[in-house]
C-alpha cells in the first residue's frame, strides 16, 4: 500500500491521523503495545500506513510515525525514533509489523 498523504511534520501526521480515528498513543515495550493503562499484544496489529521523517540538518535525526489498527477496531499511532535505544524484542516486533505491511503492499 502506498502512502496516500505526506504530512510536513511528525506533529501534523499525528494530528491528521487522530482525526481519522487513530486516537491511541502507543508505546512499544518488548512485544506489547502500551496505551495509557491498556496493554495489547503487538501481534494483533498491522501497519495501515507509515510516514518517515529525516532531519534537515542531521540525517541521523529520523522518526517514523506508524498508523496501527487491529481487526477488533483498535487504532492508534506509534512514533519510533532512530538512534534511540529500544530493547531487542521491540526491534524484532517492529520488523514483524514491517514484514506484514510489506506483504500486504505487494
Amino acid at each position: 500500500m502506498k502512502q496516500k498523504f505526506h504530512y510536513a511534520t511528525v506533529t501534523d501526521a499525528i494530528a491528521q491521523l487522530k482525526q481519522q480515528g487513530y486516537t491511541l498513543d502507543f508505546n512499544l515495550e518488548e512485544n506489547r503495545l502500551m496505551a495509557g493503562e491498556h496493554t495489547y499484544t503487538a501481534d494483533e496489529f498491522e501497519i495501515v500506513d507509515l510516514y518517515r521523517y529525516e532531519g534537515a540538518t542531521d540525517p541521523a535525526d529520523e522518526a517514523v510515525v506508524y498508523a496501527l489498527a487491529s481487526p477488533s477496531g483498535v487504532k492508534g499511532t506509534l512514533v519510533s525514533g532512530y538512534g534511540y535505544s529500544i530493547d531487542e524484542t521491540a526491534v524484532e516486533t517492529l520488523k514483524k509489523l514491517h514484514y506484514k505491511y510489506q506483504q500486504r503492499s505487494s
